[in-house]
């Protein structure tokens, strides 16, 4: 770590919500792409109903873990299971605090058995290597960081094929039927003569599978794949678009990392560097909590734990042991009012997608937390992502989404005059059926 850290900024700031607190900070934009190629609206429809491409090259950043201490250095600071995780596999990555706080999650790719490429935010990959260089541990790091900081182009394409007509497209593109995959499984394909992974999975949570491969031969790849999908009209996806995926698959991307509030970590904070993720984040929105900590996320309420094993020790073991079936706020997706929509945004509604911390309520009540929110374009309303307690969770519940940016640190926590109330009703995240009982399965 090169310049102030982490600890230093929230010191400055007075405290970790007034560091991060950034009223009508806008989302992320995707490097490189253009926002809208046919138009988000029409992009979105296109994964739901015919095809859609995603080049996802680079948004991400790539840590490659290398060495013989790799699986162990993994192993101790992961709830995943290591015992089944052959080469050609990936896995949802699942590090945790001492409290059980999730401090983000990512892929993580074994394509060696002593070589792994975690993609993630940055957090995570921070969590690996303070932990590496803390323990002493055999292994080698190389960050490959997203296209708007990487001086040269990435090291893998990363291209999906996503949609009802994904299969039939997959098909056309290998000359014949893809291998048979299980879910977060990837193995070798030949694509214009190239060596390229096939790899299932996908962002919206739709058929199809993602491709990978040395971005020298990424621009060969991308090319069968563009004239292979022109006959099924397939639809570039631009990154406005792209960041509404998770919306309908049920993903929350932006969870606050577990990792400012806990003395035992003040090391950790100290390691890492002001201007990472961890400290450029942004909390804003109608929910204001001076408490860092109601903020942070669970992995059991993010749905992750199919992803933990208790067959080895890691850091968080024992607080996810005891956390474990007493998760007190469940994932559910909100569908908005079409008409108190219109009434707060107009019939433009003028967004796309918001990472705002919203209250929900019931009753007049809070009772939860909208994380992720963003304009459907094919659905013609506004869903997101929320957090409610369990009385809340069960399909058709009503309940209210207030809009309105909290001015945050040195007001009080209540709700300010003025702020919208958006009805809303609960149903099961995802809210996508293919998303939710075939999107898994083998």
């Amino acid at each position: 770590m090169t310049g102030p850290s982490l600890q230093s900024g929230i010191d400055k700031a007075g405290g970790p919500v007034q560091l991060l607190w950034k009223p009508n900070a806008q989302p992320p934009a995707v490097p490189v792409l253009q926002p809208e190629y046919a138009g988000w609206s029409q992009e979105q429809a296109a994964w739901r109903d015919s095809v859609a491409f995603f080049d996802l090259s680079h948004h991400m950043m790539d840590l490659f873990i290398e060495g013989p201490d790799a699986t162990r250095l993994l192993t101790a600071v992961s709830a995943n299971n290591y015992e089944n995780f052959p080469v050609g596999r990936a896995k949802q990555f699942v590090p945790v605090t001492e409290e059980g706080h999730l401090v983000t999650d990512g892929l993580l790719f074994r394509l060696k058995e002593d070589l792994y490429d975690l993609v993630c935010i940055g957090a995570a990959q921070n969590w690996v290597m303070f932990h590496a260089e803390k323990g002493g541990y055999d292994v080698k790091f190389r960050l490959d960081p997203t296209s708007d900081y990487r001086k040269g182009p990435p090291d893998f394409f990363r291209y999906q094929v996503q949609g009802p007509d994904a299969p039939a497209v997959i098909e056309k593109i290998l000359g014949g039927a893809p291998p048979s995959l299980k879910f977060l499984h990837f193995a070798p394909v030949t694509i214009a003569g190239r060596a390229v992974n096939a790899f299932r999975h996908g962002m919206a949570g739709q058929p199809g599978l993602e491709f990978f491969g040395p971005w020298a031969d990424g621009e060969a790849v991308m090319q069968v794949i563009l004239e292979a999908g022109a006959a099924y009209g397939m639809v570039n996806v631009g990154g406005l678009a792209y960041y509404s995926t998770g919306i309908e698959s049920g993903w929350i991307p932006t969870p606050l990392p577990g990792i400012y509030s806990s003395p035992q970590l003040a090391q950790y904070r100290n390691w890492v560097g002001l201007y990472s993720y961890e400290g450029m984040s942004a909390l804003q929105g109608s929910y204001y909590s001076e408490n860092p900590e109601d903020y942070y996320c669970s992995p059991y309420e993010l749905g992750y734990d199919r992803s933990i094993a208790f067959n080895h020790d890691f850091i968080g073991r024992k607080a996810l042991e005891a956390a474990r079936g007493t998760a007190h706020r469940k994932k559910v997706t909100l569908v908005w009012d079409r008409q108190d929509i219109d009434q707060v945004f107009g019939r433009e509604r003028g967004f796309v997608v918001s990472y705002s911390k919203d209250r929900v309520e019931r009753d007049g009540k809070l009772v939860g937390m909208s994380l992720y929110a963003g304009s459907i374009g094919p659905a013609d309303t506004i869903l997101s992502l929320a957090l409610v307690d369990e009385e809340s969770a069960t399909p058709g519940t009503e309940v209210a989404v207030v809009w309105g940016q909290h001015p945050g640190p040195g007001a009080p926590p209540d709700v300010p005059d003025g702020f919208e109330r958006i009805r809303a009703v609960v149903q099961p995240a995802p809210i996508t059926e293919h998303a939710r009982t075939a999107y898994r399965k083998a």
